[in-house]
């Protein structure tokens, strides 16, 4: 590939990744909606919409998945990583293979049942919205059918040796650690 495609795709991918998050805060902003004015037509006025706990729960569902993505791809997942310290480079390259193949596996598994589930409930129709209950259950096929891309990704700069040592331990302490080799992999710069 040639450095202006290579740039091109990169774009693309960081557009995308913008949109989920433009997607998470619309999706946010519907639910403090849908959630405060129905407190307010029940204490104020002693009625409410119908809808409102249904839709705001499904805008939860739906939220926390694209979260996700956008998390896996960041590498801003929490976890436990004092064994993983203690160990030699190789030691945390097998780990780093062996978490990322569990949860490939995981997301198989995941897009293979929601898929199931997706198909199974499109004809049901929600009690509150009458929407279609497979549109709850594609929350978990988008969240598994972008997730196995990215962990594919991981798999194979390491393997290619592209990952740099600092990057073998996969979690952060928390949002503001994350390691610069990380942001700097995935483009983001968190200053």
């Amino acid at each position: 590939m040639s450095a202006s495609s290579t740039t091109a795709t990169g774009r693309i991918v960081e557009a995308y990744y913008w949109s989920i998050k433009i997607i998470m805060a619309v999706l946010l902003a519907a639910m403090v909606v849908l959630v405060f004015g129905n407190v307010v037509l029940r204490y104020v006025f002693n009625s409410g919409i119908a809808v409102s706990e249904e839709l705001s729960r499904w805008l939860f569902v739906w939220m926390v998945f694209l979260g996700a993505i956008v998390g896996l791809r960041e590498h801003a997942h929490l976890g436990v990583d004092s064994f993983v310290k203690m160990l030699p480079p190789m030691g945390r390259k097998i780990c780093y293979a062996l978490s990322h193949a569990l949860m490939l596996y995981a997301s198989i598994l995941l897009t293979e049942g929601s898929w199931k589930q997706t198909v199974l409930n499109w004809d049901t129709t929600a009690p509150a919205s009458g929407l279609s209950v497979g549109l709850f259950y594609a929350a978990g096929l988008v969240f598994g059918v972008a997730s196995i891309p990215i962990l594919l990704h991981d798999l194979f700069r390491l393997l290619t040796g592209q990952l740099a040592t600092s990057e073998l331990i996969a979690v952060s302490e928390s949002e503001e650690h994350v390691p610069a080799a990380v942001t700097a992999a995935n483009g983001n710069d968190r200053r």
